[in-house]
């Protein structure tokens, strides 16, 4: 990651197939944590990460005591939507595991629970800017909006990934996340260091 000019901190691994692998997704998180970028995103359009997250966190320990050799014991993942804090990862990264209901459903529910402040006067309408958006979705609650979403798959669409936080991040495309190499990975990060974001301008 040293190599790099810039490194983002929030990468979104975004998987459009219909067979996702979770060796190859755990490899992908471990690559991240490696290189260190500091939180990590996982979503599928069906849901199958999350709806399995433990079988995900298996295969990352697995791969993370393989390819770092780190001591597992003192590293904690994030689950979105969940109180719930187990043991993996660097303590430099943190994961979130995403599905559809992270995205415009959870706009939703953040439009519901502002008229509702509004109703209880305890906001005025012209309350609603950005940032109260921001604190009022749950699914990210903690996390920078994403810099970086690797797309995997044939599909020309983010599927319902976090529509409200991907208004400038930089998205690549690659064929496919299945047997992906680290090169591959490397190189995906290297073209994003090389991009010139303008912000709108």
């Amino acid at each position: 990651g040293r190599a790099l000019r810039k490194l983002p901190v929030h990468v979104g691994l975004l998987v459009t197939e219909e067979e996702p692998s979770y060796a190859d997704m755990a490899s992908l998180v471990v690559w991240c944590m490696a290189v260190g970028i500091s939180y990590v995103s996982v979503y599928d359009h069906n849901g199958i990460f999350k709806r399995n997250n433990s079988r995900l966190m298996d295969e990352i320990l697995k791969q993370q005591q393989e390819l770092l050799g780190l001591d597992c014991s003192k590293y904690t993942v994030e689950f979105a939507n969940q109180d719930k804090t187990g043991p993996v990862l660097n303590c430099q990264s943190t994961l979130k595991v995403l599905s559809p209901e992270d995205g415009k459903a959870d706009i939703v529910k953040a439009a519901q629970n502002f008229c509702q402040l509004v109703a209880q006067q305890q906001r005025t309408h012209s309350d609603l800017d950005v940032n109260m958006l921001d604190n009022l979705l749950s699914s990210t609650n903690g996390f920078p909006d994403p810099d970086l979403v690797l797309k995997f798959g044939p599909v020309d669409s983010t599927l319902g990934f976090l529509p409200w936080h991907i208004r400038l991040t930089e998205i690549i495309s690659l064929p496919s996340h299945l047997n992906i190499s680290y090169e591959d990975f490397f190189s995906a990060l290297h073209h994003y260091a090389a991009c010139e974001q303008r912000w709108g301008k």
